[in-house]
């Protein structure tokens, strides 16, 4: 690994992120918090300085051309640093507010990889903050990398191994020449989606601060929202539509959504295998739990409906808002939004967890297994999208599963030791880990917060948060050795 190329692909991205910090900023000026402004002044000069005297550390550092050999590994290495650096960055306003350095290094992990789970006890704090927690998701929702792949000519050809690198999926898929022309066109398209999800909600009659903040979260599939009771809190159906829609729109693949804007044709998004397999699983479930809804809870068949879709879908999305109380319902109920957490959205989406892909893959890779049982010398293949998968790819989706399971599992162990409870220790790890924010529990349920729990357990979940919007590969790369064998 040659350092001077991981230190001017970090220096570029770190020097960059210093602008976004200073957005913030703005708000503070209009609702006149200028106590704020200098939390994020300092912030954002603090990553423009880290990030200029990374560059000087090539000498070759301002040639564009200096990072086009970038190897897989060290795009790797850049893609996990790079959001780690940009969470201590995301911290720092925080820290200025009185928050000690976990809780803030806390929601600040948990904003950028839009994990959606909150130390907040009171949301009586200055307005740029609040802004700030949406702004985070909705930087982290495409990706920091993709967002600078997509902004800075530098990585017009480096892109490519770090565009693979920051969400490495089963497969890579792109759909434009040019990886730069892809970045661009999957911002395009999420920044006129949040724009048109700003609208609606200012139509159904929100708050302009609290259309912009929802609809960077939504979006981004990160869930923060500025009232304490989520969505649920603005008691309004239309709103709970407007973001339904929109959650399911982020749960599905930005760059099919861009094929589908540039070719004109629909129909495209049901030729997607994954998009029917996600679409189905989401009615399945959904209906299931409306019906217990509907029968234990007596709902009416509009609000079951209504009311389990969207946990339903928040969940699988990991998004993670709510539009209802569900610690209030019963074990049934609970236990399907527990299998939910598990389901996740599209490759390419804004959503995290396993991605439904790879679940279609396993489901594939088991039907054959159990099908060369009865015929042993029957060939068969993988298709998806009558496409064939390649063995490698099969190989690295089951290892990608038995760490993700074997995270979680460990996670869930020694959470449930040092919190003393097993229904914050298996949900909270999943949430953790599926980057879904709310757990279950009166403690970390869809109203709670994570602030009374231990050091130890919020430094597991800051953790789990970044290996799970990583999906494991890259910064599983950190602790390799032969990573870390200096080249010139």
């Amino acid at each position: 690994m040659r350092l001077n190329y991981i230190a001017n692909a970090l220096g570029i991205i770190l020097a960059d992120v210093g602008y976004f910090v200073f957005v913030p900023i703005i708000v503070a000026a209009i609702y006149q918090e200028w106590g704020c402004v200098l939390s994020f002044l300092f912030a954002g000069l603090l990553a423009l300085a880290i990030g200029n005297s990374l560059r000087k550390i090539d000498k070759n550092a301002y040639n564009n051309d200096e990072l086009n050999d970038i190897k897989r590994t060290e795009a790797l290495t850049v893609a996990s640093l790079a959001w780690i650096l940009f969470c201590i960055i995301g911290a720092i306003p925080f820290l200025f507010y009185g928050f000690s350095f976990i809780d803030s290094m806390f929601e600040s992990v948990s904003g950028i990889t839009t994990t959606g789970a909150t130390i907040l006890t009171s949301f009586d704090i200055p307005k740029s903050l609040l802004f700030w927690r949406s702004f985070m998701q909705w930087l982290g929702g495409m990706g920091i990398i993709v967002l600078f792949i997509a902004i800075l000519p530098q990585f017009a050809v480096a892109g490519r191994q770090m565009f693979y690198a920051e969400a490495p999926g089963p497969t890579e898929e792109k759909f434009t020449p040019r990886i730069k022309n892809t970045a661009s066109a999957i911002w395009i398209v999420y920044t006129t989606l949040t724009f048109l999800c700003v609208v609606c909600l200012w139509a159904a009659g929100m708050p302009i601060f609290d259309c912009i903040c929802n609809a960077m979260s939504t979006l981004s599939a990160g869930g923060f929202s500025p009232n304490p009771e989520s969505i649920g809190g603005y008691h309004s159906n239309a709103v709970v539509y407007i973001i339904f829609f929109f959650m399911f729109i982020a749960g599905t693949s930005f760059v099919m959504q861009s094929r589908v804007l540039t070719k004109r044709d629909p129909r495209l998004f049901w030729k997607s295998e994954e998009f029917r397999f996600y679409t189905k699983i989401i009615i399945v479930v959904s209906t299931i739990l409306a019906l217990f809804l509907y029968i234990e809870h007596h709902y009416s068949c509009l609000e079951a409906f209504t009311a389990s879709f969207y946990q339903v879908l928040s969940l699988a999305t990991t998004t993670g808002s709510s539009s209802e109380n569900y610690h209030l319902w019963g074990l049934d109920c609970k236990l399907i939004l527990f299998l939910s957490m598990f389901l996740s959205s599209c490759s390419g989406s804004a959503g995290g967890g396993v991605k439904m892909t790879r679940w279609l893959l396993i489901y594939k890779y088991i039907k054959n297994e159990m099908y060369k049982i009865l015929y042993p010398n029957a060939v068969m293949s993988i298709k998806i999208d009558n496409i064939v998968v390649s063995t490698p790819v099969i190989k690295q989706t089951i290892f990608f599963m038995l760490c993700y399971f074997l995270i979680f599992g460990v996670s869930a162990f020694l959470i449930t030791i040092v919190e003393k409870n097993l229904v914050i220790g298996t949900s909270a790890a999943i949430a953790s880990l599926g980057d879904i924010g709310p757990a279950f529990g009166a403690v970390i349920g869809p109203l709670g917060n994570y602030s009374s729990l231990s050091i130890f357990t919020k430094t597991i979940f800051i953790l789990n948060m970044l290996i799970g919007r990583l999906e494991i590969i890259p910064f599983l790369v950190l602790f390799q050795r032969e990573t870390w064998n200096v080249k010139k």
